[in-house]
Formats: C-alpha cells, sequence, structure tokens
C-alpha cells in the first residue's frame, strides 16, 4: 500500500511538472511573440514604450529563471542520489552527463552563432549611415521650412512698410487697402495675404484663384501677438486636406511691439499634399528611427533571452530524456538491490515481483530460488542458535552477578592484563583510595602510579610475570591528609589452557584493625605495668621514709636528705603513672542516655571562658541536629582532651572552632574541632591515636587514645586532617 500511495504522488508530481513546463513555453511564446511585434510596429503599436519593454524583458527573465530552476532541480535530485550512494544514481549521472554534453556541444555552437548574427544584423538596423541619411532629410525638410518661412518675412517686410507709408490703415481708406492687399498677393506670389486690426479683425483677405472655394480660417488675438522676444515675425503652420499652411505674422509698422501695433499682416504659402506628406513621414521615420534605437538594447536581450530559452530548452529535454532512459535500465536493478537489502535485514521470505525476458529476468529468477533455500536453512540455524542463546544467557547472569559481588564488597579489586592495562575497578577501591575510576580505567599502572608507588608496583609486577602466584604485602599511604594502612593480595589470572592472562590485586584496608591491634596490646602492656609495678612501690616510698626518719639526726650531709625526698617524690610520679595506665587498661564502659551533643559541647567551652583570654573558641550548630545515645561523662572528658591539645597548638592565642553538623543521607552526626595552630605532620598522624605517643614534652601519650577507645564505645569514629589555611582539623562522626 506504501509503494503504490508512492508511486501515484510520483505521478502526480511530475504531471504537474509536465503542465509548469508546457504552461513557461507557451507564456515565453507568447511573450517573445509580443515583443517582435513590439519593436516591428515601432509607435503604431499601442504597447510600443520602453516601459512595456522592460515589463515583457523581466517576465521572460522570470519565466527563465523557472525553466532553470526544473533543470537545476533534477540536477540536484541527480547529485542528492548520488552523494547518498542512492542505487542506480552513478547510471544515471553518466546516462545524464552523456546526453547533456550531446545535446550542450551542437547547441553551444548555434547558440554563440545565433547571438553574433542577431548583433550583427541590429547593429547593420542602426549603423551611422543609415542615422546621417535620415538626418540629412530632416535636415532638407527643415531647410525648405526656413526657406518659405524667410520668403514669407520678406514680403511682410515690405508690404507692411508700404502699407504704413502710404497711410492705408485710416478708416477712409479701407478700400484701397483691400486693393493694395490683392495687388501684394499677386505681386509676392503668395497663396495668401491677410490683415487684422490690433483687436484681432480681420479687415482684408486676397487669395490665390485656386484657392478660392478654400475656407480660411481667423487666427485668434493670442496667435497675432505671439510674436517672440527679439523675433520680428512669427510663423505658424496649419494642415489642411490641400496641403499645409505655412502663415507668417508680422506687426505693422515692421518690428513694433505687437501690443503697440497698429494692426497685423498675416502673408500665406500653400506646401502641396505631396511634399507636405513626404516631410511629415521624414519626421515621423526619424521619430520612430529614435524609438528603435532606444529600445536597441531591450530588444537585444529578448532575443538573447529567447535564443537562451531554447538552449536550455534543448539541455532540459536532454535531462529529461537521460532521466527516463535510466530509470527504465534501472528499475529493475532497483528492485533486485531492493531484494538482496530485504534478505540482507533477514526477510528470507521475500520475492521479487518483476518479470522481463532479458538476462536480468534470469537473475531475479535464480535469487528468488536462493531466498527459499535460505529460509530453510535459517529454520535450522535457529534452532542452534537457541541452545547458543541460552548458554549466553547463563554466561550473562554470571557475569552479572559477578560484576554485583566486585561492587558490593568492602574489599576493593583491580585486575589489570598482561600488558598492565588496568580493566577493571570497582566501588571500594574507588573510596578507599579517592579516586575516581574513569580516571584511570583502561590506561596502564605505569601512566598513574608515580615514585616510589611505581617503582613498588613495578618489582610486584615483575614478580606476578615470573609466575610466583600469590603475593602478599603491607602497604601504608596518606589519602587526602589521611594515613591509611593496607592489606595487599596480588593473583596472577590464567585461562582455561593455563596461560597467563593478568592479575587482580586484592585491597583491604586495616588501618582501624591494626589500630585496634595496637590499642589492645597497649592496654595489656598497661595492665601488666600497672600489677606488676605498684606493689613494690609501697615498700620503697616506706623504706625511704624509714631511713630518713630514723638516721635524718644522725646523719646530718644534705645529700642523704635529699636523695630520700627524690625517692618519695619520684615514687608518687611512678603511683600516677600506674594509675593511669590503670585507667587506660580498665576504662569503664559508656553509660548510654539520651542526651543533646549541644550541650556537651558548651558545657566544655564554658570551662575555659574565663582562663584563656587571647584564645577565641567559636562555636557553631546546625539547626537540624537530633538527639543522641552518648555517655555524657565520657564524651565530655573526650572534648575536653581535645580542646586541651587545641590550646596547646595555638599556644593559648588563636581560634578554635567546634562545628557540629548532621548530614540527613547518611544519618551520621559530624563534629569538627578546628584550630590555626602548627598542625599535624603526615608522619604523626599515624600515630597519634596510639597509646603513649605525644607531642607534649610532658605528655603521657594516653589522652587521644582515651578519646578514640570513647568514641569507639560510641560505634563513631575520629579521625585528623589538616586545616585550610593551617592547623589541625580533629573530625568525630557519630550514628543518629
Amino acid at each position: 500500500m506504501a509503494e503504490s500511495k508512492q508511486i501515484i504522488d510520483e505521478q502526480a508530481r511530475k504531471k504537474k511538472e509536465g503542465i509548469l513546463i508546457l504552461l513557461i513555453l507557451i507564456a515565453v511564446g507568447a511573450l517573445t511573440f509580443i515583443e517582435t511585434r513590439i519593436t516591428n510596429f515601432g509607435s503604431d503599436f499601442p504597447l510600443s514604450s520602453t516601459v512595456v519593454m522592460f515589463i515583457l524583458i523581466n517576465t521572460n527573465l522570470l519565466l527563465l529563471l523557472a525553466l532553470l530552476l526544473l533543470v537545476f532541480r533534477n540536477l540536484a535530485k541527480l547529485y542528492y542520489e548520488k552523494k547518498n550512494n542512492i542505487l542506480g544514481s552513478k547510471l544515471k549521472t553518466r546516462l545524464v552527463a552523456a546526453f547533456i554534453v550531446l545535446a550542450l556541444l551542437p547547441t553551444t555552437v548555434l547558440f554563440f552563432f545565433s547571438i553574433q548574427f542577431i548583433s550583427t544584423s541590429i547593429a547593420f538596423w542602426f549603423n551611422a549611415p543609415v542615422e546621417q541619411t535620415l538626418d540629412s532629410s530632416l535636415a532638407v525638410g527643415q531647410k525648405l521650412y526656413e526657406y518659405i518661412e524667410e520668403t514669407n518675412e520678406f514680403y511682410a517686410k515690405r508690404a507692411t512698410f508700404q502699407i504704413d507709408s502710404r497711410k492705408l490703415l485710416d478708416k477712409n481708406n479701407e478700400k484701397k487697402l483691400t486693393r493694395h492687399s490683392q495687388v501684394i498677393q499677386r505681386a509676392f506670389n503668395r497663396h495668401a495675404v491677410e490683415i487684422y486690426t490690433s483687436d484681432g479683425k480681420r479687415v482684408s483677405l486676397s487669395l490665390a484663384n485656386e484657392l478660392g472655394n478654400l475656407h480660411f480660417g481667423l487666427l485668434t488675438s493670442n496667435e497675432l501677438t505671439g510674436i517672440p522676444e527679439g523675433r520680428y515675425t512669427h510663423t505658424i503652420s496649419q494642415n489642411i486636406k490641400e496641403g499645409e499652411f505655412i502663415r507668417t505674422i508680422a506687426a505693422i509698422p515692421f518690428g513694433t511691439d505687437p501690443k503697440k501695433a497698429k494692426a497685423f499682416i498675416v502673408i500665406t504659402t500653400l506646401i502641396s499634399p505631396e511634399l507636405s506628406q513626404n516631410l511629415q513621414a521624414i519626421l515621423k521615420g526619424i521619430e520612430e528611427y529614435h524609438q528603435l534605437k532606444l529600445a536597441k538594447k531591450p530588444a537585444q536581450i529578448s532575443y538573447y533571452i529567447a535564443l537562451s530559452i531554447v538552449a536550455l530548452l534543448v539541455v532540459f529535454c536532454a535531462i529529461w530524456f537521460g532521466f527516463q532512459l535510466a530509470k527504465s535500465i534501472t528499475i529493475p536493478i532497483m528492485k533486485f538491490a531492493e531484494g538482496t537489502q530485504r534478505v540482507t535485514d533477514g526477510d528470507l521470505n521475500y520475492q521479487i515481483d518483476f518479470e522481463t525476458d532479458d538476462e536480468i529476468g534470469t537473475l531475479i529468477k535464480s535469487f528468488n530460488l536462493m531466498t527459499r533455500e535460505l529460509a530453510t536453512g535459517r529454520e535450522q540455524i535457529a534452532l542452534s542458535g537457541n541452545m547458543l542463546k541460552n548458554q549466553n544467557a547463563e554466561l550473562r547472569k554470571s557475569r552479572q552477578y559477578i560484576e554485583i559481588v566486585l561492587k558490593n564488597i568492602s574489599a576493593g579489586v583491580i585486575s589489570i592484563d598482561n600488558n598492565g592495562t588496568i580493566t577493571t575497578i570497582n566501588k571500594a577501591v574507588e573510596s578507599m583510595l579517592g579516586i575516581d575510576g574513569r580516571d584511570i580505567l583502561n590506561q596502564n599502572f605505569k601512566t598513574v602510579l608515580k615514585n616510589d608507588y611505581l617503582q613498588i608496583a613495578n618489582k610486584i609486577y615483575d614478580q606476578v610475570i615470573q609466575g610466583q602466584g600469590t603475593i602478599e604485602i603491607p602497604l601504608a599511604a596518606t589519602i587526602s591528609g589521611v594515613p591509611k594502612h593496607f592489606s595487599l593480595n596480588l593473583n596472577t589470572l590464567k585461562d582455561d589452557k593455563d596461560q597467563d592472562v593478568g592479575a587482580v590485586l586484592v585491597f583491604d584496608d586495616v588501618t582501624e584493625l591494626e589500630k585496634a591491634q595496637r590499642v589492645a596490646a597497649w592496654r595489656e602492656v598497661a595492665r601488666r605495668i600497672a600489677h606488676e609495678v605498684k606493689n613494690p612501690l609501697t615498700p620503697i616510698k616506706l623504706s625511704a621514709q624509714r631511713l630518713k626518719r630514723k638516721y635524718g639526726t644522725q646523719i646530718n650531709d644534705e645529700i642523704f636528705t635529699n636523695c630520700a625526698d627524690t625517692i618519695v617524690e619520684h615514687v608518687d610520679l611512678i603511683r600516677n603513672l600506674v594509675n593511669q595506665f590503670a585507667a587506660f587498661a580498665k576504662f569503664p564502659d559508656a553509660n548510654v542516655a539520651k542526651c543533646r551533643i549541644e550541650n556537651v559541647v558548651l558545657e566544655t567551652i564554658a570551662l575555659y571562658r574565663e582562663g584563656l583570654e587571647k584564645v577565641d573558641i567559636r562555636s557553631q550548630f546546625a539547626q537540624n541536629i537530633p538527639v543522641l545515645k552518648l555517655d555524657h561523662q565520657h564524651m565530655k572528658q573526650a572534648f575536653i582532651n581535645l580542646v586541651d591539645n587545641a590550646v596547646y597548638a595555638v599556644n593559648k592565642e588563636g581560634i578554635i572552632l567546634i562545628d557540629v553538623s548532621f548530614d540527613e543521607i547518611l544519618k551520621i552526626v559530624r563534629i569538627e574541632i578546628a584550630d590555626n595552630g602548627k598542625g599535624i605532620s603526615d608522619k604523626e598522624k599515624t600515630k597519634l591515636f596510639e597509646p603513649y605517643f605525644s607531642t607534649k614534652k610532658s605528655g603521657m601519650g594516653l589522652g587521644l587514645a582515651i578519646v578514640n577507645s570513647i568514641i569507639s564505645d560510641h560505634n563513631g569514629v575520629i579521625r585528623v586532617q589538616d586545616n585550610k589555611p593551617k592547623g589541625a582539623k580533629f573530625i568525630i562522626e557519630l550514628p543518629a
């Protein structure tokens, strides 16, 4: 249905194009005919004007552009098909190009010869000799008129002198004036002599015998007084049936201002009809010649446009014929190509419905037979494919399960191939090392690691390549300013053929484990020291005091007294130390109850308000902090210890900020105690929470160990990092 609708639409479009081309050709022919008639008829044709020619030429140009648009539309369609590798486009291109070349060569030669012929013909029509002949004819006619006018003026001058000198204008000499005008007419051999009074009344008319029955019209006052300034006479021309009157008007006396003249005399000469018509024809011919000369370029352009349209029509017909011929050849090929594409897409039941008795028909029959055999073979392949599909589904499930395990296990996993390229990295590694897996995935580990880490990695990688199997090594590193301890297990990967395909590296963060082990060891040491050392302290102290009492009066030596006092004093110091060991070893369990962490912080800050004037202890609390289950006294002891360390770090002069916030997503209350003191080095951070490690000269090294124990009892964590721009920051995270 879709294909038939497409064919119907294509036929309708072609029909519209054919009608449009026919209308354009009819319009071009009609306009070209009108242009040629304008140039042939000249001024007799009612539309012969430059404006009309301009409109016709531009209309022809528009039609020419429309025809060009149709031509280029077909060419553009062919170019689009070729650019998109549409089947049959190359053959169409060759055929159309061949027809264009065959049509273009003779058309171009004929076109340029016609252009040359038109240019030569038009140049011959408007050459210099023709124009000179017309100008000479006009000059002869003008000389004739000038001669008649000058003759009339000469006789008018003589006549006015006679009339004025004889005073024939007086009222009592009217008859003499009439007779004298007749004498003048006969003597000067003029066709008519008229005398008008100053108010425009004709008082005398003398006509030649051949004009006896002719009606001779009166002149108006404007015509009589219309003598130009600086001239003595004024000549007017009147066309009549018998020819043309040349009437010359002069004032009496001659040369007088027409407004002050006594009378006017009119000398008339009749030009024969043949001579008048010839002179008029000369004038009309010259006028038409100049009008045609103005239309020379538009006419020439119109001929060029007509030739161009014909040439383009020939080329267009060649293109169209090339398209039709190419279509008759390419349709069977396109049907075959469509069939092969359908088979490629998997439609093995497709049959080409096209009948022809040539070689292409034989090929199509073979194609239909092949598709039927392929359809039968596909059914057999489908059975095998289903078995493979089920196996692949099982493998895919296994792979997805392994990916889920890798994603959710707490240990970090990194795998590399034989070239050292990182192929797998899970989320645990990203969290442990503070990296983004996308930045290092599919990169060689040698480009990712640097310095000492690269040397260690190269050494381990060499051991793996040499086939040493499983390798386990400890590793210490500082991640985002926090010291970390890892346990690394490296194993080689082998395929089914026992060939090495790479290695897998498993990370375990043992930082907290090692810290707990060290704390447990120190507690055991503290318990034994407290037990073994505390017992002999009392006898030592009592013996020293007894020696001093018994022999103090007998021995006056100061050294004896000082030694006894020193023994007692240091025994007390050792006892105090043993008591701290005992307290660390037997730290009571937390007695938790609902408590607001803000109150614990404020109580801690209140202890330092009066004693430290130069230390600014600030606090800020979020609005959404929930109530926690805490041991109030233990948590307060932990805060006091941390604030003491901060006061010591700022040397009793600086800023200490305690910030309490709540992470609603992780459900964690975070307490940050930051100072702007001297800070803590990375080396010190690794042992900071271990017993008997202290940066104070007089410290015992148990304060932060006890703080760590208190936070651990509350299922929380404590860590230290650098404070920007200076100082240290202790971060406590407690579950809400």
